[in-house]
C-alpha cells in the first residue's frame, strides 16, 4: 500500500486493518465454516436479547446517576466515570439495534456498526473505573469473533 493510501484512511479503518491482521492471519487458530455460519445466523436474535434484558438495567443505572449527580462533586472522577460509560452503554446498544436489520441480510454495513459499537463499548469500560480490565477482555474476545465472521457478510 503506498503511503498516499496509508495517510487516506481513517484512524478507525487503520485500527481495523490492524484488528484483521491480528485477530484472522496471525489468529492462532480460526473458527470453522460451521461455527462462523451458527453465529452469524444467531447474533441478531442474541442482540434483541441482551437489549431487551439491558434496558431496565440501563434505564435504572440513569435513574441512580441522575439521583447522585449533585453529590458528583464530592465524588470526583468515579461518579463523573460511572455515568459517562452508562452513557456510552446506552450508544452503544442503539447502534447494535441498528445494525440487526442488516445482519439478517448479512450486509457489511452492518457489521460496520456492530464493530464500531464495540469500540464505544471499549470507551465506556476504560471510563469506567471498575470494569476496565473486563472492558478490555471482552472487546478482545469479541473482535476475534467479529472478525472470524467478518467475511460472512457482503459489501
Amino acid at each position: 500500500m503506498t503511503e498516499e493510501k496509508k495517510q487516506n484512511k481513517s484512524i478507525i479503518e487503520q485500527f481495523e486493518a490492524i484488528l484483521d491482521i491480528y485477530m484472522v492471519e496471525k489468529a492462532p487458530f480460526a473458527l470453522p465454516k460451521e461455527v462462523k455460519e451458527f453465529i452469524v445466523k444467531v447474533s441478531p436474535y442474541l442482540i434483541i436479547i441482551f437489549v431487551v434484558l439491558a434496558l431496565p438495567v440501563i434505564f435504572a443505572a440513569l435513574g441512580i446517576t441522575a439521583l447522585l449527580a449533585p453529590l458528583a462533586i464530592l465524588g470526583g472522577p468515579i461518579t463523573q466515570g460511572i455515568g459517562l460509560s452508562v452513557i456510552f452503554t446506552a450508544i452503544a446498544l442503539i447502534m447494535e439495534v441498528m445494525a440487526v436489520p442488516g445482519l439478517f441480510n448479512r450486509t457489511k454495513a452492518s457489521w460496520n456498526l456492530v464493530f464500531y459499537a464495540s469500540i464505544v463499548s471499549l470507551i465506556g469500560g476504560i471510563l469506567s473505573i471498575y470494569g476496565m480490565l473486563g472492558a478490555i477482555i471482552g472487546a478482545i474476545i469479541g473482535w476475534y469473533i467479529l472478525f472470524q465472521v467478518k467475511d460472512m457478510y457482503k459489501k
